[in-house]
């Protein structure tokens, strides 16, 4: 006889949760849409432990926070600076010689590496969760994420003068933006 059925539903009668495959993580979300899978789900996700997650699915590692707030070890402070594209791909640079100290230890680079880079547009579009919006972006990986056009490093083959955005609202890959304008920057680099 078999007993998982009446066992399964005793335990949901009392409210514990049944895992029947991978182990469901919570998303974080401002504003959530629970009808919809998750895309990064927190168990997709190693936690460094220096302001920086690896998507297990990609062998990427990302900066928690956007350029201009600070990890604090819990958390972003701080306000996500406006960059143009020009400047988004320089600040990069500047951050692996050291010529910009974003996690204030006087050293080049971020987090113990010096390879830091714009993401291209399919890179940045894989950190969007699909279940969350305004902002669209799993918030206990990525906390205090700005609701607000990225840069990818990916350039608009139409035009010389655009390069594609990800719009952290709802998640989409929007139109070519004007490289003179300024957006966010979040910078990621390939795991080991």
């Amino acid at each position: 006889m078999n007993n998982a059925k009446p066992i399964a539903a005793g335990l949901l009668a009392l409210g514990l949760a049944v895992s029947t495959g991978r182990p469901q993580a919570a998303v974080t979300c401002a504003n959530e849409n629970s009808a919809v899978a998750e895309t990064t789900a927190t168990a997709d996700f190693t936690d460094n432990g220096n302001g920086t997650v690896t998507d297990t699915r990609t062998g990427l590692v990302w900066m928690r926070c956007s350029l201009g707030q600070t990890w604090d070890g819990s958390t972003c402070i701080g306000t996500a600076g406006f960059y143009t594209w020009q400047a988004a791909l320089q600040a990069a640079l500047d951050i692996n010689s050291g010529a910009s100290d974003v996690d204030g230890d006087d050293a080049a680079g971020y987090a113990g590496a010096s390879d830091w880079r714009l993401p291209n547009r399919n890179e940045l579009g894989s950190i969007v969760e699909r279940r969350c919006w305004y902002p669209a972006i799993n918030a206990a990986l990525f906390p205090k994420t700005p609701v607000s056009y990225f840069w990818s490093s990916s350039p608009y083959a139409g035009s010389p003068n655009n390069a594609w955005i990800v719009y952290f609202d709802f998640g989409h890959t929007n139109n070519p933006n004007i490289k003179d304008y300024t957006n966010r920057v979040r910078l990621v680099r390939a795991g080991q």
